[in-house]
């Protein structure tokens, strides 16, 4: 089960926790305003955001598994890659990405562009 962090949404970046809070080949949900985003942490220790949905059925992807910079979802398998949010061939669609900064192995989330629909 993912621990769930929370934080306000006041700015256009936010600090959501260390980049140890998230498991290595895991993730951890922020919980938005806008949606639930998930925070990615792979095995290089590259943190990675996304809304917290699969566009094929809106599936939980903080409850896949991640693999390499992708993470699998996990209703039908899917794979989506953490850096763009494409969704690997055949299949088609994207899920949002949402910019990461790490400074100090501090996360901060860009939340600004959630607040206008990006």
């Amino acid at each position: 089960m993912n621990q769930v962090l929370q934080t306000a949404f006041e700015e256009a970046w936010i600090t959501v926790g260390c980049v140890e809070d998230v498991p290595v080949l895991g993730s951890r949900v922020v919980k938005s305003a806008f949606g639930d985003i998930a925070v990615f942490r792979a095995a290089d220790d590259t943190v990675f955001a996304l809304r917290n949905e699969c566009p094929h059925k809106k599936g939980p992807l903080s409850e896949g598994i991640v693999h390499g910079h992708s993470v699998t979802c996990p209703l039908h398998n899917w794979v989506i890659s953490l850096r763009t949010g494409e969704v690997a061939g055949p299949d088609e669609g994207c899920a949002g990405v949402i910019g990461v900064k790490v400074e100090a192995g501090v996360i901060s989330l860009e939340v600004g562009r959630l607040a206008g629909g990006g």
